[in-house]
């Protein structure tokens, strides 16, 4: 008996509308549905999507506990835990379509999942199917582009913390935070210090119906904002190098320590 495949079934921010034409078709087929939830009584935002487009679930269902800690011990519990599960119906010739919010090779569950997996039985294939990320339909939203000729884009969970976000700013011509929730007062005050507010943009929830979008950020002091929260940041004023035939002179070490 040959092993069933893993997919990494990429669905979009959150709009039904936005999943390809890829993710549709493999949830038209009789693949068992696994999906992350953070605890037994928790929803999952991944199967939401699904189930907003239309689709009804499925008599083949897994959900897979994956809690919100930072404890490495316990995560790795239910990593393995998840892994194993997934594994036996693939090992018995089942295929086994995993849910993903936004793009599964972004800041991903999957990638962990597939990771633990392929330790416990390399021989089983596994496919990422493409999908929009939260930043790209953020941005379509807001009307931002992201990059422009030879702009520099970075993406970064907020976590990160306010030095290296500061430093990212000067060094960007785009910064995307992920996550700002925890530090978002904090942010607001650097952008504010910067004078980069005005070209901020707060989104929450992208692509759902619950989607909310600040143009004004600095009215968000104070507020306590969801999880699932971005701002997508321009420098208009970073510095950059000279053009020599359409492209950025090239800078040399011996150049950065004068």
């Amino acid at each position: 008996m040959n092993n069933g495949i893993l997919y990494g079934l990429s669905l979009g921010p959150g709009n039904p509308d936005l999943m390809t034409r890829r993710a549709w078709a493999l949830l038209q087929t009789d693949k068992v549905w696994s999906y992350p939830i953070r605890n037994p009584k928790s929803n999952s935002y991944a199967l939401d999507i699904v189930l907003r487009a239309g689709l009804e679930l499925p008599a083949e269902h897994m959900p897979l506990i994956f809690p919100m800690t930072h404890d490495a011990e316990k995560l790795a519990k239910y990593w393995l835990r998840a892994a194993e599960a997934v594994l036996e119906k693939l090992q018995a010739g089942e295929d086994v379509l995993f849910l993903v919010e936004g793009d599964a090779s972004t800041y991903s569950t999957f990638g962990h999942l597939a990771k633990t997996i392929i330790a416990l039985d390399e021989t089983i294939t596994i496919e990422t199917v493409a999908g929009v990320s939260s930043f790209n339909a953020a941005a379509a939203r807001v009307q931002m582009p992201l990059a422009d000729v030879d702009d520099t884009v970075a993406i970064i969970p907020a976590g990160y913390g306010l030095s290296v976000i500061d430093t990212m700013l000067d060094e960007f011509d785009t910064l995307i935070l992920l996550k700002v929730k925890p530090l978002l007062d904090d942010i607001i005050d650097l952008l504010t210090e910067r004078e980069l507010l005005p070209h901020s943009r707060f989104i929450e929830k992208a692509g759902t119906p619950e989607e909310r979008v600040i143009n004004e950020v600095s009215s968000l002091y104070g507020e306590k904002v969801n999880y699932l929260s971005l701002l997508l940041i321009k420098n208009p004023n970073r510095q950059r190098g000279e053009m020599i035939r359409g492209c950025r002179k090239k800078t040399t070490l011996k150049s950065v320590v004068a």
